[in-house]
């Protein structure tokens, strides 16, 4: 009898996340499994997507995302699957939306906003989240974060202005152990902002140690990413030697003209801090950052967008000298009335950025933050940008290495067992693209612009996107990280 499969997807250049060459075969699918890679001319299937001589691949692995909400209010995820995506890291910074219950008592610490107000922080415990996003599942899995700005927050009342007390840690590490029981891959944190950067180092690695324990990983937002660089990747790799944890460095970057070129300096300390201990970093592929306005950083940058404000809702996708002009005041002025809002910062350099990239070390992530009329590009453009932009019109590296930096060296790092890469066993999340024609084409007037050539995209062995139109399947589940650091 023939061999037989639920999809077949045929005719297709495979490149299978490891970083090998592609080379012409297709990809069987039975189940949430991939059931063979190769010659699949024989085996039947009722859905053959045939692939016109383009390439699949894994699904991309979105190593840094604050989602969280999203997932839940937006399931169909339309700016993730249209870039291929298939796998989202929520939960990044510090902030995650769970385990946290806000008190009328106090007001929510920055950067806590970017996930929503009060009201949209509903889950004490992940897994009071994680069954919520059971009940209307998303198109997309994902891997959840547990924030250390989100359990200071909590455990310390809003007060955050000092380090925690003893009683407060053990708090916080009791939550940590909890979310980590519940399916969490580890702890972030955002040591830049307010709600986190008055912890010392100390607090920190108290509970990337509890998560140690369960097989976490630490990932942070690191205290200072302008001349204090170096300094933040010592102390972030001291907790992970003193948590014995894998360490990921989020968004890595230098900002402010003065540091540009400060990539030579961290890129050669992480290699040799990686000599003794695991430590990666994330990085995406534009010279602007995005995140909550604040006064004390609108310096940094070269101009200021205003993404949103609560206050001055129509500023969004203003420039924060334009409105300072109008109003008649300095942007300092400006921002400050501004409060709170969200802001892109363009305060990198070009040549940092693809110095970060081209790393090996390197895996790409969004750090988009959904929620507001005019986002970051990167929340919808990212992986198209790298594939299209970077590998084939600047040809930065080859297509085969720029898949791996989104598939299967993220599914290493992070621990994803049988996720990352096309081989007969793994899980069926796979992408189908045209790689003369991706291309992002979000920018920051038009930033919500769904990319091109993302062709058919399926997550656990069910279509979300076929012929570029998305389907209704909702397929999505929590991953978890396998227990090794």
């Amino acid at each position: 009898m023939a061999a037989t499969a639920d999809i077949v997807i045929e005719n297709a250049i495979v490149v299978d996340g490891t970083g090998a060459p592609g080379v012409a075969g297709g990809v069987a699918v039975e189940g949430d499994r991939i059931s063979a890679v190769g010659d699949v001319s024989g085996i039947e299937a009722d859905h053959r997507i045939d692939a016109g001589g383009h390439v699949v691949a894994p699904g991309f692995i979105d190593c840094h995302t604050h989602d969280d909400r999203v997932l839940l209010d937006d399931p169909s995820m339309t700016c993730k699957v249209t870039q291929g995506v298939t796998t989202v890291v929520a939960g990044n910074c510090g902030v995650s939306l769970a385990p946290f219950l806000p008190s009328d008592d106090w007001d929510m610490p920055v950067p806590m906003a970017l996930l929503g107000n009060k009201q949209q922080y509903r889950f004490p415990t992940l897994a009071d989240y994680t069954k919520a996003f059971g009940q209307g599942p998303a198109a997309v899995n994902a891997a959840m974060l547990c924030g250390h700005n989100t359990l200071r927050a909590e455990a310390m009342q809003g007060d955050v202005k000092r380090p925690a007390t003893d009683e407060e840690i053990a708090r916080m590490r009791a939550k940590v152990r909890e979310t980590m029981q519940a399916g969490a891959i580890g702890v972030s944190s955002g040591l830049m902002y307010p709600a986190g950067f008055d912890a010392p180092t100390s607090e920190v690695a108290a509970l990337a140690e509890e998560a140690g324990q369960f097989g976490g990983l630490y990932a942070t937002h690191l205290r200072d990413e302008a001349e204090k660089l170096v300094d933040s990747i010592e102390e972030a790799a001291e907790i992970g030697r003193a948590g014995g944890v894998a360490v990921v460095l989020s968004h890595h970057k230098v900002t402010g003209r003065d540091n540009w070129g400060g990539t030579k300096l961290s890129l050669k300390r992480i290699e040799q801090l990686a000599e003794g201990q695991t430590i990666h970093f994330d990085v995406y592929p534009y010279v602007a950052s995005a995140t909550a306005l604040m006064v004390d950083r609108i310096s940094v940058a070269e101009k200021v967008l205003i993404v949103a404000s609560d206050k001055h809702p129509r500023t969004a996708g203003w420039y924060l000298h334009d409105i300072a002009e109008e109003w008649g005041m300095s942007e300092a002025e400006a921002a400050e009335e501004l409060l709170p809002a969200q802001a892109i910062y363009f305060a990198m350099s070009e040549e940092d950025v693809r110095r970060v990239l081209t790393h090996p070390r390197a895996m790409v992530g969004s750090d988009g933050i959904p929620g507001t009329d005019a986002p970051h590009p990167r929340l919808w453009g990212t992986f198209p940008r790298v594939l299209g932009y970077y590998a084939r019109q600047e040809k930065l590296f080859p297509l085969e290495t720029a898949v791996h930096k989104m598939t299967g060296h993220t599914a290493g790092v992070f621990g994803f067992t049988d996720r990352g890469v096309l081989r007969k066993g793994a899980f069926a999340d796979i992408t189908v693209f045209d790689p003369a024609r991706v291309l992002d084409r979000a920018t920051f007037q038009q930033p919500t612009t769904p990319s091109d050539g993302i062709e058919h995209v399926i997550v656990g062995g069910e279509v979300v996107l076929e012929g570029g139109m998305q389907t209704p399947a909702r397929p999505g589940r929590i991953v978890s990280r396998s227990a090794k650091k």
